[in-house]
């Protein structure tokens, strides 16, 4: 059964205990999400943890979690739902003596047709609808968390769909009417802001940008993520890597990148970095050539890094 976070301490409390460590910002935004029973629209750069944030939420409030990602092309019927028409096939044999009894003594094709035409709901009705993500959503019998995955990536057209769900948690199939939520969803929406969302979609949404993490955050993740790993070889990557990101690169590392590479270099024992390992293993880190080349003249500055004493 879902429960309501009851603070912003609680929701921290409850996202660390399923593994996300969030910034304050992040559980302040989680809690009111919660309690306002509004969708959160989280944006931010690629691999930041914005996924990971919607998968934390359903398991921290014990909510079913149904994910849709989106591409470019997506419609409703393949994010709401679609008539399951083998079903209706098989029906439709199984009851075809009934069929036969029903048109008896029609005396044209158009009374044929307009005596089956009264048997429409029959073949069209929830027995026969086969649900994707938002209609699972909102026929879910147990309280559910609807992830809407790159939000960024479907047409302008798909966000217009979207605004009676969000507004009013129910969702229109033109051959049964309007379905409304049996519990009211929590729906998070994640961008990478690859195109701009309409102010609409926006507005009824609380917003969230997660960046990179401060170092403090990111050394606590590692060591929840890598347990085990030498303390000084964990400091010198996050160190590294926040060197790395003040370069000017088209892509800069991600949390799960440097996740990689601590366990990269774990592999490898080493347990700090010099200039050669750092150019060894900088494709764990970087995902163009050209990046590569760049830290590459850099590489006593990123091996050198240290963090502050103040980052424990």
């Amino acid at each position: 059964m879902s429960e309501l976070f009851q603070s912003v301490q609680d929701a921290e409390a409850r996202l660390r205990a399923v593994g996300y460590l969030p910034s304050t910002e992040i559980a302040t935004s989680a809690f009111l999400a919660d309690r306002l029973e509004k969708p959160i629209l989280v944006e931010g750069p690629a691999g930041v943890g914005k996924t990971e944030l919607g998968r934390a939420l359903a398991q921290a409030t014990g909510r079913t979690l149904l994910r849709l990602q989106c591409y470019e092309g997506l419609d409703e019927a393949k994010a709401l739902y679609e008539w399951e028409y083998a079903k209706q096939l098989l029906y439709t044999q199984l009851l075809k003596d009934k069929i036969a009894e029903t048109i008896a003594g029609a005396g044209t094709l158009k009374e044929a047709a307009e005596r089956i035409a009264g048997s429409e709901d029959l073949f069209f009705s929830e027995r026969f609808l086969l649900p994707r993500p938002i209609l699972a959503a909102i026929r879910s019998p147990k309280p559910a968390l609807l992830l809407i995955d790159e939000i960024d990536k479907a047409d302008p057209e798909f966000e217009a769909f979207l605004l009676e769900v969000l507004s009013d948690n129910a969702v229109t199939v033109p051959e049964i009417g309007t379905i409304q939520a049996i519990h009211t969803p929590r729906v998070v929406l994640t961008s990478n802001a690859a195109r701009e969302l309409s102010d609409a979609l926006k507005r009824r949404c609380l917003h969230l940008y997660i960046d990179f993490p401060t170092p403090q955050r990111e050394l606590e993740i590692v060591r929840s993520r890598v347990p085990g790993v030498q303390e000084a070889l964990a400091r010198k990557v996050v160190a590294a890597i926040q060197a790395i990101r003040k370069l000017d690169l088209k892509k800069l590392p991600s949390i799960s990148e440097t996740l990689d590479w601590v366990r990269a270099l774990a592999l490898l024992n080493a347990s700090t970095l010099d200039g050669q390992i750092v150019a060894d293993t900088l494709s764990t880190v970087l995902k163009y050539e050209a990046d590569i080349a760049k830290a590459k003249e850099h590489l006593n500055y990123i091996a050198s890094a240290e963090l502050p004493e103040a980052v424990r």
